[in-house]
C-alpha cells in the first residue's frame, strides 16, 4: 500500500512505570485520594467469568496535565495514573493522533526515553508519593522506570487491505522508532508478535511499542501496560536478589571467630530469611495480580508480550536466584548448627575437666 494511507482517528499512549515502594495499601490510599479515582476493571472480548479480574484491582486516578511540547503532537489536558498494591505506579499520557501514517514515526522516535516526559513524570509520581503518606510501606522511588508507548488506531483510509500486513516496512519503523531502511528479515521480526480477535483488529507487540488497529482496545492496552508493569518488578527484584546474594556470600565466607558473640549467625540467618520473605512476596503478588483464565483471547495476549517482554525468561532467572538464597540459609544455618554443637562439647569437656580437678583437692584443705 502506498505511503498516503492517512489515520482519521487515534491516541498514542505513553507509559512510564515506577516502583515506589515495598507495598501500597489500596484502600487507605483510595481514602486519601479520594477525588477523581476508580478501581481498575477490564472489559472482555468475550463473556468471561467474574474472577477474571485484578486481584486486587489497582486505583485509577485521573489527574490534571500541563502543556508539553512534544514534537508537532501536544497531549490531552488529563493524566491518568494506576496504582499497583505491590508498590508500583504507571503514569500515562495521551496523545491524539492523525494525519499520514508513516508520520507516525516522528512521534515515535520522540517520544523515545523523551527527558521531558521522564522528568515531568516521576515528578508527578513524587509528588503522589507524598499525597499517599503512610498508605505505602517502606517508602523509596526506584531509580529504574518502565517505559512503554502503545498506537491505538480506530480508523484511517482508505479503508481497503489490512495496514498491519500491507504496509509492514512502515510498521516496523515504527514499532522501534528506528528511521534508517530495515532488511527484510529485520521487518519479519519486528512484526512477528501480532494476534487479532476479528478480521478489523489486531495487535501487533514489540520491545519499544506496540501497534493496535480497531476499536474497544482498552483491554487489550491494559494487558500491555500490566505486562510492562511486571516487567519492572521483575528488573528490580533480579537486582534485589542479586544483592541480596552478595550478602548472603559474604555471610558464608565470612570465617567465624574464635569467640564470636552469641547470636551473629542468627542475625545473618534472618537478615537472609528477610530478604528471601520480601522477595518470594512480591514474586508472587506481581505475578498473581492479573488472571486471564476466563478471557482466552486475552490470554494469548498476553503470552504474546510476556514472550517480546522475556518475562518467562525473568521468572526463571528470579525463581533460581530464590533457590540459591534458600541454600545459603541452609548452609549458615548448618554451620551455626555445627558451631553451637561445639560450644557444647567444649562446654561440657571444662565442665568434666573442672569436676576432675576438683575432685583430686584435699578435703578440708587450709586447716
Amino acid at each position: 500500500m502506498p505511503n498516503h494511507v492517512t489515520i482519521t482517528k487515534g491516541t498514542c499512549f505513553a507509559l512510564f512505570a515506577y516502583d515506589i515502594g515495598h507495598s501500597i495499601n489500596l484502600t487507605d490510599a483510595e481514602g486519601r485520594i479520594t477525588a477523581g479515582t476508580e478501581r481498575g476493571r477490564l472489559r472482555h472480548k468475550t463473556r468471561a467469568p467474574q474472577y477474571f479480574e485484578y486481584r486486587p484491582a489497582p486505583l485509577r486516578l485521573v489527574q490534571e496535565g500541563i502543556v508539553l511540547d512534544v514534537g508537532r503532537y501536544q497531549p490531552r489536558s488529563t493524566v491518568e495514573t494506576m496504582v499497583y498494591d505491590f508498590g508500583a505506579i504507571t503514569i500515562t499520557y495521551r496523545f491524539p493522533i492523525d494525519g499520514p501514517f508513516p508520520r507516525l514515526l516522528d512521534l515515535s522516535e520522540t517520544l523515545y526515553e523523551n527527558e521531558q516526559l521522564l522528568a515531568e513524570s516521576r515528578t508527578r509520581v513524587e509528588q503522589l508519593l507524598q499525597m499517599l503518606g503512610p498508605s505505602v510501606e517502606r517508602p523509596s522511588i526506584a531509580g529504574e522506570v518502565e517505559d512503554y508507548i502503545i498506537f491505538a488506531i480506530e480508523s484511517y483510509s482508505p479503508d481497503g487491505a489490512p495496514l498491519w500486513t500491507s504496509n509492514e516496512t512502515d510498521l516496523a519503523q515504527i514499532l522501534r522508532a528506528e528511521r534508517t531502511p530495515f532488511s527484510e528479515q529485520e521487518v519479519a521480526d519486528a512484526v512477528s508478535c501480532r494476534i487479532s480477535f476479528g478480521q478489523d483488529d489486531a495487535a501487533v507487540i514489540d520491545w519499544h511499542s506496540a501497534v493496535l488497529f480497531g476499536k474497544e482496545m482498552d483491554d487489550v492496552r491494559a494487558v500491555l501496560e500490566f505486562a510492562n508493569v511486571e516487567l519492572l518488578e521483575m528488573r528490580i527484584l533480579d537486582e534485589q536478589l542479586d544483592r541480596a546474594l552478595d550478602e548472603g556470600y559474604e555471610a558464608l565466607s565470612r570465617k567465624p571467630r574464635l569467640l564470636s558473640l552469641p547470636g551473629s549467625p542468627e542475625k545473618d540467618m534472618m537478615h537472609i530469611a528477610q530478604l528471601q520473605v520480601d522477595s518470594a512476596l512480591l514474586f508472587e503478588r506481581v505475578t498473581n495480580t492479573l488472571k486471564l483464565l476466563g478471557d482466552q483471547y486475552l490470554a494469548r495476549v498476553y503470552r504474546l508480550v510476556s514472550q517480546r517482554f522475556h518475562l518467562e525468561a525473568w521468572d526463571a532467572s528470579i525463581l533460581r536466584k530464590l533457590q540459591t538464597l534458600e541454600s545459603i540459609y541452609g548452609k549458615i544455618s548448618d554451620r551455626a548448627g555445627t558451631r553451637r554443637m561445639e560450644v557444647l562439647e567444649w562446654i561440657i569437656i571444662i565442665l568434666i575437666t573442672l569436676s576432675i580437678a576438683i575432685s583430686f583437692l584435699p578435703i578440708g584443705a587450709g586447716h
